[in-house]
């Protein structure tokens, strides 16, 4: 099991499909549209792009796009998809001659002169559009904000909202599992699990069941042209149910319920093969009462997980 799982990991990080969106062209329609050096409000303003610039779009975000930028550290930087519009890269006349890099702008509608190019209009955020006299447009302004992808086979939005899947533990553990994000990167887990026990020191075999509801806080996401990546931390409460079946001298069994605490921390990784698939690894540790003695659980957990993300 653990070799067919390491295959498929390998066949989907070597895939060479990326999360871009090379056929579509991000046309800007404010008097001045901020370019920020990643994906998020709260990273520097690198740049400025005017009204009627048509950029080729490298991988579209969802809530933003990346495109190339010369003047940035790596050559890429990122718009909001506030400050403009996608079309198709021929498909009506606003993107029919897009510049191949950021640095060549398109002439703004209605006005006599071109505008300058974009790796040249680097400037302090904040300061007056050299084009149009007037201050940059804001964007709005959200702490946390959901990281989307759209793959080349699949147009629809994927951002891990709902994600069902399996989990595989320590202590031979194994169950169903979901999980739930909300846009300020807080989010719900519920695993369901089980797993059985033997001792060297007791007679018999205790078999668990577990419940364990957890709240998860996503630390930030890092998405490539490959990957995303999501490390987390979380905690929440154990219910297990441990039932023990003793055969000698006569078969009986007997059943204890208690409740625990787990905390723990992990990451999630999305390879760009299978963008609604992501495959988590954590570690933690819980407390629970032992009922039976000489069947005590570890306290330290490690666990693998895959959720199919359906929304």
């Amino acid at each position: 099991m653990t070799a067919r799982a390491a295959v498929i990991v390998l066949a989907l990080a070597l895939n060479p499909t990326q999360l871009h969106a090379q056929d579509t062209v991000f046309t800007v329609n404010v008097s001045s549209a901020d370019v920020h050096q990643g994906p998020s409000i709260g990273t520097p303003v690198i740049g400025h792009v005017a009204i009627g610039t048509a950029m080729p779009v490298l991988r579209n975000l969802g809530s933003w796009v990346k495109v190339d930028w010369p003047a940035a550290p790596d050559g890429f930087a990122y718009l909001h998809m506030t400050t403009g519009r996608l079309t198709a890269r021929n498909g009506d006349a606003s993107s029919s001659n897009p510049a191949p890099r950021t640095s060549q702008n398109r002439a703004a509608p209605g006005s006599s002169s071109t505008t300058a190019s974009a790796a040249t209009a680097t400037r302090a955020p904040g300061s007056a559009s050299a084009s149009t006299g007037t201050q940059p447009a804001k964007l709005p302004h959200r702490s946390h904000e959901r990281v989307v992808i759209r793959s080349q086979q699949d147009s629809t939005a994927i951002s891990h909202v709902v994600g069902i899947g399996g989990l595989f533990g320590s202590m031979s553990s194994f169950g169903a599992t979901s999980r739930v994000w909300r846009d300020d990167r807080l989010g719900m887990q519920f695993a369901f699990t089980r797993d059985a026990m033997t001792s060297s020191v007791a007679a018999g075999r205790v078999t668990s069941m577990q419940f364990e509801p957890a709240v998860v806080y996503g630390l930030f996401d890092h998405v490539s042209d490959y990957f995303w990546i999501r490390p987390y931390v979380g905690g929440g409460v154990s219910i297990r149910h441990q039932s023990l079946q003793d055969a000698a001298p006569a078969p009986a069994e007997t059943a204890s319920t208690g409740v625990g605490v787990r905390v723990f921390g992990g990451g999630e990784i999305t390879f760009a093969g299978a963008p609604r698939f992501a495959l988590s690894a954590d570690a933690g540790y819980r407390t629970l009462p032992t009922p039976f003695p000489g069947f005590e659980p570890s306290h330290f957990t490690v666990s693998l997980s895959g959720h199919w993300y359906v929304k």
